[in-house]
């Protein structure tokens, strides 16, 4: 007897699910896709005991004809693809002709559809890979599909499902990044025979207020960047919205959900100086590019991507995140007293979402405006660098301000006529810890540790980007093992690590010396910061690798340097450090993830003193 065998076809089916089909919601997300590609403008879900009893998705795309339906089940069917020309341009959600047979084959499968010249619909039933016979049903155009008993002839599988709680929220997560990849798609959701969602067609700003909430909103900042084909957009939360889990995070390419390592490390740089390492950035990005540039073909669930030129769509994400950032907005919304929510922002959540206005001065690392003497208090509390103590730094403000003449108004750099920096000017300080100022808007508090600290970590990246990393070598160089790979990426990209300060070379096939490291990182652990940027430098290239270790020790120095709370500053000294923070990039966010500012508007303040009523 042969060792070797040929597997059922229906075998063949259920394992092929396993990897389509882990759970209800996996399903769902393969029915709605579907849909979407029918062309559907409304998409009605109903669920009974979390999906795992059944799964009903009503749609009112173009339909399946009667001599069709049978194929919309067999494995490998699609009418999507049809050639290696096809498959290397996917445009559509689904392409693999899997996704209904791994259904069919772990559950009790009716499908019903009519199209549009159809005098009705017609409908077939499936179970353990057997097909029933076509016959006549009663359905507008469009296709329904229900999944009843979800692994009922697996039941090790079954086995493996969580509660009909747990099953039904990850079902809701999934038609939620559906709905807010295809705003333009009415969707609806129904749960044990209660209506719970309902997201009508509308603005991509409408629903995204719907599925993320208003929280969101207050505190999302709207990006839309292009390069070449390259397009991205969507919100990036700010830090003040950070989670504790990755509970909030939607990345969407050419309108699918994917869970990609090279787009989630290029979001994580580009927040690494403004969140705290134990929290995560809440966003919604979707990122379109040519479909030629990206393989959707990597695993059946269509999650992971891979990217023609990686590195190239890494730095393009990664910058245009970046310098969303680090525009300047409007500030933190001071919280509410009733709720201690963000509030105050003014206008609606939509507009809120919609992004703030750029700032109505220009934007100069260390600038000022030399009529109103705050070039001049900046520019020489600058040229101290950052080896001056806190007070040597606060002494030559101080006097540069003290001489500097009387403040003129300039509508170029205040807030409309007014002349008013947008900070404002210094009232006094709180305990030692705040400043509290008035600008056009109301008052603004200022934590002036953290304010001061995110000043001196921008302007010491300025000072280490301006010359060539300084080396530090080694007196006995540090030897390990390396791999071929680690060894190619060495010997490939000799010259791009010796601009990062590190100098490696190989003293035998398998083995490299770690000979000189930057001067910066001198008392680093030279094997693991070798092994680190090797690997970096491999999968992301070299532009990245060293910065996040060199921007950790500086953020180290900037935060053992800025002036310390309870210490008493002069109101010259409390408007020097409030010119500095209008003329830094990130102002709004401490190097920890934390506001450095707050703003307290006349209407909330009316509203808390109940004014008015």
């Amino acid at each position: 007897m042969p060792s070797i065998r040929l597997l059922p076809d229906l075998l063949i089916s259920q394992i092929a699910a396993g990897e389509v089909v882990e759970r209800p919601a996996s399903a769902l997300k393969e029915l709605l896709e579907n849909s979407l590609d029918a062309g559907a403008t409304d998409i009605r879900v109903e669920l009974e005991e979390g999906g795992v009893k059944l799964i009903r998705v009503a749609d009112d795309g173009r339909g399946i004809a009667r001599d069709d339906l049978p194929l919309a089940l067999a494995r490998h069917a699609t009418s999507k693809i049809a050639s290696l020309d096809d498959l290397e341009r996917v445009a559509s959600l689904g392409f693999r002709g899997e996704a209904l047979a791994s259904i069919a084959s772990v559950a009790r499968v009716a499908l019903a559809s009519r199209v549009a010249d159809a005098a009705h619909a017609w409908r077939l039933t499936a179970q353990d890979g057997a097909l029933s016979a076509a016959e006549p049903a009663a359905l507008a155009r469009g296709t329904v599909l229900e999944a009843r008993d979800l692994f009922f002839n697996t039941p090790a599988r079954r086995k493996f499902l969580k509660t009909p709680a747990t099953e039904y929220g990850h079902c809701v997560d999934a038609l939620q990044r559906v709905a807010l990849a295809r705003p333009d798609v009415a969707m609806s959701l129904a749960h044990n025979g209660r209506a719970a969602a309902r997201y009508p067609a509308q603005t991509w700003q409408e629903r995204a207020l719907a599925v993320l909430g208003e929280d969101f909103a207050r505190h999302a900042r709207q990006i839309d960047e292009a390069a070449g084909d390259a397009r991205l957009t969507g919100w990036a939360g700010l830090p003040a919205y950070s989670r504790s889990g990755r509970d909030a995070q939607y990345l969407f390419v050419n309108g699918r959900f994917v869970r990609d390592k090279l787009l989630s490390h290029a979001v994580r740089e580009a927040y690494r100086d403004i969140l705290h390492a134990s929290r995560h950035p809440a966003y919604c990005l979707f990122l379109e590019l040519d479909p030629a540039r990206v393989d959707v073909n990597v695993h059946p669930a269509k999650t992971e991507v891979r990217f023609r030129d990686a590195q190239a769509v890494h730095r393009f994400v990664f910058h245009a995140l970046e310098r969303a950032l680090a525009s300047q907005g409007s500030g933190h919304p001071a919280p509410s007293p009733s709720t201690g929510e963000g509030g105050g922002g003014g206008g609606s959540q939509e507009a809120r979402l919609a992004g703030a206005p750029p700032p109505p001065y220009p934007l100069s690392p260390y600038g000022g405006s030399p009529a109103r003497g705050e070039g001049r208090a900046t520019q020489a509390a600058f040229a101290l660098g950052h080896a001056a103590e806190p007070a040597a730094y606060y002494a030559v403000v101080a006097e540069a301000l003290a001489t500097a003449p009387s403040p003129q108004p300039s509508p170029t750099r205040g807030e409309g006529e007014t002349g008013i920096p947008p900070l404002g000017y210094a009232l006094g300080q709180l305990a030692g810890v705040y400043i509290l100022a008035e600008n056009a808007r109301g008052l603004v508090v200022v934590d002036m540790h953290a304010a001061h600290e995110r000043i001196l970590y921008e302007r010491l990246k300025a000072s280490a980007a301006a010359r060539q990393m300084a080396m530090q070598p080694l007196l006995v160089p540090v030897v390990f093992a390396a791999g071929a790979k680690e060894t190619a990426a060495a010997e490939e990209h000799r010259e791009a690590l010796l601009e990062l300060g590190l100098e490696l070379a190989p003293v035998s096939p398998t083995h490299l010396a770690v000979r000189a490291l930057p001067a910066m990182l001198k008392d680093a652990d030279a094997e693991r910061l070798a092994r680190e940027i090797l690997k970096e430098i491999a999968e992301y290239g070299a532009s990245q690798a060293v910065e996040a270790r060199r921007n950790e020790l500086l953020a180290t120095l900037a935060c053992h340097g800025a002036v310390r709370a309870h210490r008493r500053l002069a109101l010259p000294e409390m408007n020097a450090l409030l010119r500095d923070m209008e003329q830094t990039l990130r102002a709004d966010q401490c190097n920890h993830g934390r506001p450095t500012w707050f703003q307290l508007t006349m209407q909330d303040l009316d509203r808390m003193f109940m004014r008015g009523k």
